[in-house]
């Protein structure tokens, strides 16, 4: 027997190997089969399909919303995929509508006791966030709190030894980095959480304050008055919560900067300068002499919008998760005729039909494979970003799944149908190790990363990934590139200011000839890749030394599971 030993165990190694290579091919196979499913013609009709005018801009608490959301859940369940929140695909998000009487009017006592008045939507703009009818401020004292942060990491408190109960505070946008320029500030040039008009209103709360008011100015802040007049006029959607947002400030308001210098001479203070050494330390916090009123009248409405969702469950790790989001929603339709010909219709296609069709593309290529990844893959199709990121808030807190078992994800906010490019910018960058994953990856494309281009515009701050941040789950942000193959980079920056002055939250948003849908593809394809390399990896993405966001993960981490 041992005469014929050396043929039969070449003929078993041969055939072992023939097996081997065959089963990597038919492993190969699944996986061309799985990327396949993300292709030009798919993600097209998805896209036409959401931006469609008979979906009527996707507008929350509207018939747009009923036929997004049974046209996504549709798709969820022809893919076989199941539903995340529990035995339904949809979780329900409260949201009550608070629209303010524009005819208020800020008016400021000073020591001599004049009264100053000062207009609604030209000179202040002012809400309150409370649920109730009626709101306001009564002779609340004015206090000078700098950039109004209490940053420990950055061994920063402009609260420092005040106690601004019932009070006003008074705050500069954005942060000390962005101020001074200096790299060792905060995060220099870009804008951290502490900076974001949100965080101010937060902390101030916090602090017990009765009122906020935001000093603006257009760099810093990154968008001019006539956006902060826009955006806060009119309803403004918020969680519907059990305390009606008690716990939040009665008035929160923006200033226009020369109503904050007059305000400032008012009180014998000079604002430059006042500003210039808030940039320099934490603030001593000076009471400015000067009383606030203001009656705010609110018209309430209470309403429910709807997150949607699916998972595909793990095979050996089915409680950790790693998720793929995009916000459904759009802005709906105007009753203002804002083009000649009468196209009254937000359809909202690359923001943010592409990005919800992109998920439902990566979704249908997990759908396809052989046998699930290790780990939960998750697909959230969230409402309410264009209100204020509402629904991944909602979710954020009441997920799914622990934030300690979330691992990582990747969000989609507007796809990039420029062209096939060189890199791919990360938004936030310097921000988690998910960008050294998407670093790896791209380069089988050819591609490198490269950061934003305006990082204290704080971007990364203004999209839905950021609630998740807060829980401190490390998202990616990424998109498009600086530099297209063909025509570089100038090419790439007119087509992006074309669409910023042309469609960006116009009815022109609409499905383009010129779109270069393979770019898009592109993109999806590497974020698939991203996922589905952390779905079947024991890999943990940690925020990178520094960010404001790693002590709250390493805390969230270290909490039982």
């Amino acid at each position: 027997m041992n005469v014929f030993s050396p043929p039969i165990k070449g003929f078993m190694a041969t055939t072992l190997v023939s097996l081997f290579a065959l089963g990597s091919n038919m492993s190969r196979a699944a996986e061309d089969v799985a990327v396949e499913q993300i292709d030009s013609s798919g993600l097209l009709e998805r896209i036409s399909t959401l931006a469609s005018d008979e979906f009527g801009g996707r507008a929350p608490m509207s018939e747009g919303e009923r036929l997004t959301l049974n046209y996504l859940e549709t798709q969820f369940k022809e893919m076989g995929l199941k539903p995340m929140f529990g035995d339904s695909y949809r979780q329900p998000v409260p949201l009550v509508s608070i629209e303010a009487d524009p005819t208020m009017a800020l008016s400021i006592n000073d020591a001599e006791g004049n009264t100053h008045t000062y207009a609604y939507g030209a000179e202040v703009m002012l809400g309150s966030p409370q649920v109730t009818e009626e709101n306001g401020l009564v002779a609340s004292e004015l206090v000078w709190v700098g950039y109004g942060i209490v940053a420990p990491e950055y061994h920063w408190n402009d609260y420092q030894d005040i106690d601004v109960k019932g009070k006003t505070v008074v705050i500069m946008v954005n942060d000390p980095g962005y101020a001074t320029q200096n790299p060792e500030l905060f995060n220099g040039n870009s804008m951290t959480y502490y900076g974001r008009w949100t965080y101010k209103y937060e902390e101030a709360a916090r602090q017990g304050a009765a009122g906020a008011l935001i000093i603006h100015q257009t760099a810093p802040a990154a968008y001019g008055w006539n956006v902060v007049e826009d955006s806060w006029k009119g309803p403004q959607f918020h969680l519907a919560t059990d305390n009606d947002n008690m716990d939040r400030l009665k008035v929160e308001g923006w200033l226009q900067h020369e109503v904050a210098k007059e305000l400032f001479e008012l009180a014998g203070l000079n604002l430059q300068s006042m500003t210039e050494n808030a940039a320099k330390g934490s603030v001593t916090p000076k009471s400015m002499g000067l009383l606030a009123n203001v009656n705010i009248r609110n018209t309430i409405q209470r309403a429910e919008s709807f997150n949607i969702g699916a998972i595909v469950p793990g095979s050996a790790r089915a409680d950790e998760l790693f998720i793929y989001m995009a916000h459904w929603d759009h802005l709906g339709t105007t009753a203002h005729q804002e083009k000649e010909e009468g196209d009254f219709i937000f359809n909202g296609a690359e923001d943010n039909a592409s990005g919800t069709g992109g998920l439902l593309e990566i979704a249908q290529a997990f759908a396809t494979l052989p046998s699930p990844p290790q780990r939960s893959v998750g697909f959230l199709a969230v409402t309410g970003e264009e209100s204020g990121l509402l629904g991944s808030q909602a979710y954020a807190v009441k997920p799914a799944f622990s934030m300690n078992k979330t691992v990582a994800g990747i969000n989609m906010d507007r796809l990039n149908f420029r062209g096939k490019m060189n890199d791919v910018v990360v938004i936030g960058h310097g921000g988690s190790e998910m960008e050294t994953i998407l670093a790896e990856e791209a380069r089988f494309y050819g591609r490198t990363i490269t950061p934003e281009s305006t990082p204290e515009k704080g971007f990364y701050y203004r999209s839905d990934h950021f609630n998740f941040a807060k829980k401190g789950v490390p998202i990616l942000y990424a998109r498009g590139g600086t530099s297209e193959r063909a025509h570089g980079a100038e090419y790439i920056s007119q087509r992006n200011a074309d669409y910023v002055s042309n469609r960006y939250h116009s009815p022109a948003d609409e499905v383009q000839e010129s779109w270069d849908v393979d770019a898009a593809i592109e993109d999806l394809v590497l974020f698939y890749k991203i996922g589905k390399r952390l779905a079947n990896s024991n890999e943990w993405p940690q925020w990178f030394e520094g960010n404001e966001f790693r002590v709250i993960r390493e805390t969230s981490l270290s909490k039982d599971n």
